[in-house]
């Protein structure tokens, strides 16, 4: 899965700079990133705690207020009893026990509707004054309808589990999780794109491959996360470095499903053992990409050296995770770190994009 992200040339990527006239347009775009791993790191909570499926009804606006009574408390209780999940695992639930899960998905959902506030009304309010226009007007727009459908899958998740299962899809719980992480690198990405170009050496070839490989993995990754999450399977083979007693599973168990596709989605072995994996991989990519950019030298290096500490943080605290049985402090830990790292991934690959452009800007004819 690749991300666009945008190229910058010598004069800006929208247009010349006047005295870095995008700064306040860099500050909300930063902010509302910070606000949409915040998101998934609340979603990641509401997923452990299994409070996800609390809220049986999608009200995006009369939604925004939780229940004011004991008898609305009452009627949403009434309505969570309805469903597979507290008839088979949570039945006997207590009332304060139910609101607990209840607030959980509440404040998901609204700080859902807090981020589309935080990003609507600012934007309207650069297009008044004249700072976003062209392709930029275009692409805060583009991001704008990505959150709302943001907003319509997590319902679709959600439904998922209201009848017939006592949890959500894995699938729509990955598509979930990987298009909120998808629209945090368009954000981050667009605003990087609207920082001053500065000078830089221009990377190789090979360094701006390896950069933007490095981005569409780690995105896979979050997927591969996702189905992880949605099948708990994390919580069936605790142990590292072997899996099962193997490094590398008997593929009899690997792919005992039929058809053999289903296995890489439905199969808790192989789901598992795909997410170690590329976890692996993509620890070896970042020390070559670092290698790799170091024999150039200047702030490209550095970056790459920065993201592969992060991924080695990353890849640490998954093994935490997966050896302590996915504790929520230590798993939400690991949430949040997969989203600084696609942050420091996608801010890298800018300023990648951005050193080639200001080559050939500068290069003769």
């Amino acid at each position: 899965m690749a991300l666009d992200v945008p190229a910058v040339a010598a004069d800006g990527v929208y247009g010349r700079t006047t005295g870095d006239r995008f700064r306040p347009v860099r500050a909300w775009l930063y902010l509302v990133a910070a606000m949409i791993m915040l998101m998934v790191v609340v979603g990641g909570a509401t997923r452990l705690t299994e409070s996800g499926l609390s809220i049986v009804e999608w009200k995006p606006v009369t939604g925004t207020l939780p229940p004011l009574s004991e008898a609305a408390w009452q009627v949403e209780f009434e309505k969570y009893q309805q469903i597979p999940q507290y008839q088979q695992i949570n039945k006997g639930m207590s009332l304060d026990e139910f609101r607990t899960i209840f607030w959980w998905e509440w404040g998901h959902r609204l700080l859902g509707r807090l981020i589309g506030f935080v990003f609507l009304l600012p934007f309207l309010y650069f297009l008044w004054r004249g700072l976003v226009t062209g392709p930029l007007r275009w692409k805060l727009a583009g991001l704008f309808v990505l959150g709302g459908l943001q907003g319509a899958i997590g319902w679709w998740m959600v439904a998922s589990g209201l009848v017939g299962r006592v949890d959500v899809s894995q699938y729509r719980l990955a598509v979930h999780l990987t298009l909120a992480c998808v629209i945090l690198a368009a954000t981050v990405a667009t605003a990087a794109g609207l920082k001053p170009a500065g000078a830089q050496a221009a990377p190789s070839r090979r360094v701006a491959l390896g950069g933007s490989v490095l981005l569409a993995l780690i995105l896979v990754q979050i997927f591969l996360g996702g189905l992880v999450a949605g099948l708990d399977a994390g919580l069936t083979y605790t142990t590292w470095p072997l899996m099962d007693g193997h490094i590398i599973p008997p593929a009899a168990n690997l792919f005992v499903q039929q058809p053999l596709w289903r296995n890489f989605f439905e199969n808790v072995l192989t789901v598992q053992f795909d997410h170690r994996m590329l976890a692996y991989a993509l620890w070896a990519l970042a020390l070559l990409h670092w290698l790799d950019a170091r024999r150039a030298g200047g702030v490209a290096a550095r970056r790459a050296a920065l993201i592969f500490g992060l991924v080695t943080a990353q890849a640490f605290i998954g093994i935490m995770t997966l050896v302590h049985q996915v504790p929520i402090d230590i798993a939400l830990a690991h949430q949040f770190g997969a989203t600084v790292v696609l942050v420091a991934v996608t801010v890298h690959v800018v300023r990648l994009r951005e050193a080639a452009g200001l080559a050939g800007h500068h290069a003769p004819a």
